[in-house]
């Protein structure tokens, strides 16, 4: 088939763009430049590499419905406006599916876990109210004119080549130095916050399923996560176990905490992951699509680390 992928350079399109090329599809990237994939591998230039800018170009959903693809996997769609107006332009086209890349963000606070994609959801920032919006708008167009739509929502990804959320539920590189070195590091409240990770491989793997099994994928939506969600203590205490170092971990009040960490952007990133605290649901994944996470959650975090420490973002000397 010929598949056309929105954003395929960044995490996810690393492994995506190579998985499909090998599946002997017709691969179109598009991207806003030519950015190199985290990682190489021949399949990679074996894609059509399209440059194409979706924010400054008011015929970007036009330029892709020229592609006339069978398939289209967005991954970089944020808003509702930007989901509405591509698919108006793709139900001019031969489309058989659009695969759509929302996030575990359109949560907020749960009630029960493991959530289930299935449920309401109360987001709790504008970027995953407009996912949110974006899943009920394709689900709706799915039921009742028939677009044959699929959304995948990831957790947190994590991989090699790029920096990753930390234990203490923002991104700062200098925290794994600090493990690294055995120093202390505090955690909020008492570490019982989850993060649910995802190798983006895993990710990749999933939109593959879906688009091999799209019968049962259609109007479906499936988180795509590890198998088990960590808590930040059981963070903390795997990444000190994997610099073979002995645990230094101590606990603070938010309020104590937010005032140690003595930066307002970390404070709100922390905030914005921690408040969700989510183990989430794989289950329909698995029942449909035969989805098996490659890497466990501590497996995703430790292949990251030791990206960091390839390429001498950590030092374990």
């Amino acid at each position: 088939m010929k598949v056309v992928v929105i954003g395929g350079s960044g995490h996810i399109g690393t492994y995506l763009v190579p998985k499909l090329v090998r599946e002997g599809h017709q691969v179109v990237m598009v991207s806003r430049g030519k950015s190199e994939p985290y990682t190489r591998d021949w399949a990679w230039d074996k894609a059509e590499h399209v440059v194409l800018n979706r924010s400054n170009d008011p015929d970007f959903s036009a330029k892709i419905a020229e592609m006339n693809a069978d398939v289209v996997i967005d991954l970089i769609c944020f808003k509702l406006d930007e989901v509405k107006e591509m698919v108006k332009a793709l139900k001019e086209t031969d489309l058989s599916h659009y695969l759509y890349c929302s996030t575990i963000w359109t949560h907020g606070r749960t009630e029960t876990i493991p959530v289930d994609p299935k449920g309401e959801k109360y987001p709790l920032d504008e970027y995953g109210k407009q996912k949110y919006e974006s899943e009920k708008y394709l689900l709706h167009e799915y039921r009742v004119n028939k677009f044959p739509a699929t959304m995948i929502s990831p957790g947190q990804i994590c991989g090699p080549g790029w920096s990753i959320i930390t234990p203490l539920g923002y991104g700062d590189d200098s925290v794994f130095q600090r493990i690294a070195k055995g120093e202390e590091i505090m955690l909020p409240n008492f570490g019982m916050e989850t993060l649910h990770p995802v190798h983006a491989e895993d990710v990749a793997q999933l939109f593959v399923a879906a688009m091999n099994h799209r019968t049962q994928s259609l109007g479906e939506n499936f988180y795509a996560v590890s198998e088990d969600s960590l808590t930040l203590y059981g963070y903390a205490m795997a990444m000190y176990r994997f610099f073979g170092q002995e645990p230094k971990v101590s606990f603070l009040s938010w309020d104590k905490w937010s005032e140690h960490v003595a930066d307002e952007k970390q404070v709100n990133t922390a905030y914005l992951h921690l408040a969700r605290s989510g183990y989430f649901s794989i289950d329909n994944a698995k029942r449909l699509l035969d989805f098996q996470p490659r890497y466990s959650a501590v497996q995703v975090v430790e292949a990251s680390i030791q990206s960091y420490i390839d390429r001498g973002v950590i030092s374990v000397k």
